[in-house]
């Protein structure tokens, strides 16, 4: 049987921390002109795990008895107690205001603000058929947060770069929960791919996918990025074409390996195009 660390690391995806991580970097690397003060660095890593730490933990709180039901995620409440997971919480989101005070006033003042948009994406699947974009609003304020840390104030690239990340996230979601179809309408839950169907669904999120890559291009023209940077972003364009093509054929396996791949891929090959942007000029 797995140790309580690895437990504890399935319990919240750990390595899906990947997906949101890049563009926080991104943006801190654009804002510092490449060049980061490695303490902002190391401080930003900190809050970027902590805050993806206490929102899952809070997700599987909140969700704890409807996890059960769902056969995709019934095993989820045999790897940690429910206890273990509060004091977890606690532990996580300490740490998080923690490390935010001590980037600037700016980072500490909106620290708990920050919490709570990670939280709330949790409880939004009861009220709304938005809660994808939810999701990606929780991911989205990670390059807002880095900027702030490096700059003290928040400028027009970091916001579109977020608009950016938040079409990016609900649309690889509404991929993602094509696969819960059947259990969502049945408990009722607010689901806008019970809304709209399967297929309608996967229309959406290529339009969604489509803005993200104009907002990336956007992004590049306001922080003045170069060839390397928009060269990159044919790589992310083909990516993305890839996780549609793998949606299409409405197979689980197929759509697992294409969320986790192509969407660490899309996120891994923004970072280096940035880092590679900044280094070379």
């Amino acid at each position: 049987m797995a140790g309580p660390v690895v437990r504890f690391f399935r319990l919240i995806r750990f390595s899906h921390t990947i997906f949101a991580l890049p563009f926080a970097l991104g943006a801190l690397i654009v804002a510092a002109r490449g060049r980061p003060p490695l303490r902002t660095l190391l401080l930003v890593l900190v809050c970027m795990v902590a805050a993806r730490t206490a929102a899952m933990l809070f997700n599987r709180l909140v969700d704890w008895s409807l996890d059960q039901r769902n056969p995709r995620t019934a095993s989820r409440h045999l790897l940690l107690p429910r206890s273990a997971v509060f004091i977890l919480l606690l532990i996580a989101s300490a740490l998080f205001l923690f490390a935010a005070a001590a980037i600037n006033r700016l980072t500490f003042w909106l620290s708990p603000l920050a919490l709570a948009i990670v939280f709330f994406y949790s409880v939004t699947k009861r009220f709304t058929v938005a809660t994808h974009f939810f999701l990606g609003l929780a991911l989205a304020i990670a390059p807002i947060g880095a900027w702030i840390a490096q700059r003290a104030h928040v400028d027009l690239a970091p916001l579109v770069l977020a608009v950016g990340v938040i079409c990016w996230v609900a649309g690889f979601d509404l991929i993602y929960a094509t696969q819960d179809y059947e259990f969502d309408g049945r408990e009722g839950l607010r689901s806008l791919v019970v809304k709209l169907g399967i297929r309608r669904s996967l229309r959406l999120a290529q339009l969604l996918h489509a803005i993200m890559l104009v907002a990336l291009l956007a992004f590049g023209w306001l922080a003045e990025l170069g060839s390397i940077y928009y060269g990159a972003m044919a790589l992310v364009a083909a990516a993305l074409v890839f996780e549609h093509q793998s949606a299409r054929r409405l197979d689980v396996a197929a759509i697992n390996r294409a969320f986790f791949q192509s969407n660490a891929f899309v996120s891994a090959v923004f970072l280096a195009a940035v880092c590679a942007d900044q280094c070379l000029r």
